[in-house]
């Protein structure tokens, strides 16, 4: 994608708050190059504030991410922000009724939908590429994330959960927009029958339900329909990375590697990469290099 791309028209739609509970109304509409992803929260009579949805706006990531900025917060945005880099979408504005993103279906797949019916729009600049060169890393205890150079983004995530229906998995592809929709998009948050107890008394999850996560039980997954990929766990991980990811400002050009990740580690990965600024280079409208160029870049 030489051109930054926002949607052609607005597309409004509705739905629950998955921590908060409550009931809100999203509509994307089209931006100009150069915006980026901006939220706003317009509550009646209330005066109305915007985010930006970069790194240094990252609040709590207990359970999800939260934008904050100007006294106000969002929650949950990481499924939206990753339909919106799956798809190339690099400018919207993003307006909520409420201070959570809807959960829809547990997955990015309703907003896929929604943006792939509101329409994709070229725009005149070009697009910006942060490529990696050099690895970066974070870890935390025997969790780890890092970017390591690639030709093409590519990511590799791994779980490893003491959970029978669970355990071990892995999934490893290359990422474009029909790689993310077919492998990742559809991907649905999962939970824990045995800590809906503990979330319950710490505020959370009020408006989760079987119809906006897999709920995992003891020993069979709740849900009626079970799930959508055996490895639906590892794909949804991986699904809350890329939005994570994201939150770098300009996509990116790396092989993300994950063990064990969740949304307060991968904040550090891009906190730590946006630091250490010799680990990268800036590449405006044509994303690849040849190795002879990369090395006389850097």
């Amino acid at each position: 994608m030489l051109f930054q791309h926002t949607i052609k028209r607005p597309v409004t739609f509705g739905g629950i708050g998955l921590h908060s509970g409550e009931d809100v109304w999203m509509t994307l509409l089209p931006a100009p190059a150069g915006t980026g992803i901006i939220f706003r929260v317009a509550r009646p009579g209330e005066r109305r504030e915007e985010i930006r949805a970069v790194s240094g706006n990252v609040g709590e990531t207990a359970y999800a991410t939260t934008l904050v900025g100007g006294g106000t917060k969002i929650q949950t945005v990481e499924h939206l922000l990753a339909a919106f880099a799956g798809l190339g979408v690099d400018n919207a504005y993003v307006e909520l009724t409420g201070a959570e993103a809807p959960i829809m279906d547990g997955s990015a797949r309703p907003f896929v939908d929604a943006l792939r019916a509101a329409g994709l729009q070229a725009l005149s600049a070009r697009r910006r590429y942060i490529k990696v060169v050099r690895p970066v890393e974070a870890h935390e205890g025997g969790k780890s994330v890092s970017l390591l150079p690639s030709p093409v983004p590519r990511i590799t995530c791994r779980i490893d959960f003491s959970h029978p229906l669970i355990m071990d998995q892995e999934i490893s592809i290359d990422l474009d927009a029909a790689s993310f929709e077919r492998e990742l998009a559809g991907a649905r948050t999962f939970g824990f029958l045995r800590d809906i107890e503990m979330l319950e008394k710490a505020g959370l999850a009020k408006g989760a339900s079987l119809d906006n996560a897999v709920v995992v039980g003891e020993e069979h997954i709740l849900n009626p329909g079970g799930l959508r990929w055996p490895d639906e766990f590892v794909r949804h991980k991986a699904l809350d990375l890329i939005g994570d990811l994201s939150l770098a400002g300009m996509p990116l050009i790396a092989h993300a590697v994950a063990d064990k990740p969740g949304h307060g580690l991968n904040k550090l990965l891009v906190r730590k990469l946006l630091s250490e600024k010799d680990s990268w280079i800036v590449l405006e409208g044509e994303p690849m290099l040849s190795e002879a160029n990369l090395a006389a870049a850097v």
